[in-house]
C-alpha cells in the first residue's frame, strides 16, 4: 500500500513538474502496467499537450490595505482652534498584553462650549458615533496594528479641527512563547 502511495505521490509530482514548465510531456505504459510521463520522446508514447500555466499579474496603484482618511483641512481662523491632537497613545506606540486602551485628545485652545470631539478606530465611529470627549477607553482591544483619527465639530456638525491619524500596535502573549510567565521553559 505505502509503494502504491509513493509511486502515485511521484507520478503527481513529476507530472506538476512537467505542467510549470508548460512544454511537451509524453505518457506510455510499461510491460509491467505501470504509467510513466516524462519530456523525453519514449516508443510508444502518447503525446499530451500540456497548456501554460495560469499567473496572475498584480494591478499597479492597488493596495492590500485602504490608508486612513485623510484630516479635513480647515482654516484656524474659521474654527477658533489652533490645532488638535490624539496625544495618548503616542504615534507608533506598541503594547504588549493589553486590555484596554485610554485614547486623549487634547485641542489648543481647550474645547468651547458646544464643541464635541469624535474619535475613529481603524476607520469606524467609537462610542456609536456619538461624541467621546477628551478620554475614552477603548475595550477590548485586538492584536495588530490600529489607526486612531479625531474630529472636533461644532453643534451643527462641522468639523472644525482635525487631528493627523496616529498608529498604534497592541502584542498579545502566546502560551507557545518561551518567555511565557505562566509556562517557563
Amino acid at each position: 500500500m505505502r509503494r502504491t502511495f509513493f509511486t502515485l505521490i511521484s507520478i503527481g509530482c513529476s507530472f506538476a513538474a512537467a505542467v510549470a514548465l508548460a512544454g511537451t510531456v509524453y505518457k506510455w505504459v510499461d510491460e509491467n502496467g505501470v504509467v510513466h510521463y516524462s519530456d523525453q520522446p519514449h516508443p510508444g508514447a502518447q503525446k499530451i499537450t500540456v497548456r501554460e500555466v495560469q499567473t496572475y499579474k498584480e494591478q499597479s496603484g492597488a493596495s492590500p490595505a485602504a490608508p486612513p482618511a485623510p484630516p479635513v483641512p480647515v482654516s484656524a481662523a474659521s474654527s477658533g482652534y489652533r490645532g488638535c491632537a490624539v496625544t495618548a497613545p503616542q504615534a507608533d506606540e506598541s503594547f504588549a498584553n493589553l486590555d484596554s486602551l485610554t485614547v486623549v485628545v487634547q485641542t489648543d485652545p481647550p474645547l468651547h462650549p458646544g464643541d464635541q470631539i469624535f474619535v475613529t478606530y481603524d476607520g469606524a465611529p467609537l462610542n456609536g458615533n456619538a461624541a467621546t470627549g477628551g478620554r475614552f477607553t477603548i475595550s477590548p482591544l485586538d492584536r495588530g496594528t490600529h489607526t486612531l483619527q479625531a474630529v472636533v465639530r461644532d453643534s451643527t456638525g462641522n468639523v472644525l479641527c482635525s487631528a493627523p491619524g496616529i498608529t498604534f500596535n497592541v502584542h498579545q502573549p502566546s502560551t507557545q512563547s518561551p518567555t511565557n510567565p505562566i509556562r517557563p521553559h
